[in-house]
């Protein structure tokens, strides 16, 4: 099953949902909770939904000329292994063409090996760090061609 992405109002009640799921999550996996603070808006929020509820997300925010990073990205475990995070990721570098961007970049923490696994075999190269998230670990940017 191809689940359709669609771009929905970063501050409107999908996002939320699907941003809460996020969290929640990783509140769940990381050994002392996850706090995300007050982040800066998202200028960008995609989402499939599957049955009416959102089943992944992920959003982009410009952090300098002709580069934006990926963040949030989550799958819902019952969509795991099925390539819908891969095609996210595809679509969201898409979209960073489309505004303008020539490369792109994430973090990410280094428990979330699947994740990791999968940006690697995305063409994303390691970089050092350019953010001060306290969750991240690995540093990751890629060329748009």
């Amino acid at each position: 099953m191809h689940d359709e992405f669609i771009e929905v109002d970063p501050a409107g009640a999908v996002a939320t949902e699907a941003m809460g799921h996020y969290v929640a999550e990783l509140d769940a996996l990381f050994p002392s909770g996850f706090d995300p603070g007050t982040p800066a808006p998202l200028e960008v929020v995609t989402v499939a939904l599957r049955d009416g509820r959102p089943v992944a997300c992920g959003g982009l925010q410009r952090i300098a000329p002709g580069v934006d990073e990926v963040k949030r990205m989550w799958v819902d475990g019952s969509c795991r292994g099925t390539g819908l995070g891969g095609r996210l990721l595809r679509h969201l570098e898409t979209l960073a063409a489309e505004r303008g961007s020539t490369a792109v970049r994430l973090d990410t923490n280094g428990g979330l090996t699947a994740a990791i696994a999968m940006y690697d075999k995305a063409g994303y190269r390691r970089v050092e760090r350019y953010n001060n998230n306290p969750y991240a670990e690995l540093f990751f940017e890629k060329t748009l061609s």
